[in-house]
């Protein structure tokens, strides 16, 4: 006697390297799916959190100069450019995740305002670039790679007077207070943590002004 089977909805797991979509929230490309490829560490931020950050940068995101530091899938540098910045870099180390996020750039036809460079957060820091007005850091939660870039960032020159940083975190592994950063924002969702910091002062070399 052959045993019928019980349906669940539980999702059926995708091999290494499926393909799957990321949804564009919000502006000029609203509703356009992009395709992402599955690799480890790859973790796009979740559409309510980034719902709820270009809310917080209404009236901030409009012709500013932005970088994405851990880029991934492109969710969040893309949203940015949707709505209006000016121009983003993306910064990705793995090579399968650059090649798609061509693919998207030219999906979106954003070459002249999409810069994507295939490096290291450390690597690309450490070579001149910006100013950036708005910076997003969501790196790998595995990575203990948050607090080192936002000290390294700090410290670059890269970032405007004013500039605002997005972190996205594991709660128990949120990043540690600095004086040159002041809190503007804070939420969370689950035991995912996210926030907009604002940088304090900045030297003429970059490097923000101690209190």
């Amino acid at each position: 006697m052959r045993h019928r089977q019980h349906r669940t909805n539980r999702p059926r797991p995708r091999s290494r390297g499926a393909a799957g979509q990321l949804r564009i929230i919000g502006g000029s490309w609203r509703g356009r799916r992009l395709v992402v490829t599955d690799l480890e560490g790859l973790r796009p931020t979740a559409d309510r959190l980034r719902e709820t950050l270009f809310n917080w940068l209404m009236a901030e995101v409009a012709g500013a100069r932005c970088l994405d530091l851990f880029a991934g899938t492109g969710a969040l540098g893309f949203e940015a450019l949707s709505r209006g910045a000016a121009h983003c870099d993306f910064i990705e180390v793995q090579s399968r995740a650059v090649a798609q996020l061509r693919q998207s750039r030219e999906a979106l036809e954003a070459e002249e305002r999409a810069r994507i460079i295939n490096d290291s957060s450390n690597s690309f820091l450490a070579a001149e670039a910006g100013p950036y007005d708005i910076a997003f850091l969501d790196p790998p939660f595995g990575d203990d790679l948050l607090d080192p870039a936002i000290d390294q960032l700090l410290t670059s020159g890269c970032l405007s007077p004013s500039a605002l940083l997005y972190l996205e975190y594991p709660l128990k592994r949120a990043p540690r207070p600095r004086r040159e950063l002041e809190s503007w924002k804070e939420t969370r969702s689950g035991d995912v943590g996210a926030g907009l910091w604002r940088v304090a002062h900045l030297t003429q070399g970059g490097g923000a002004v101690p209190r």
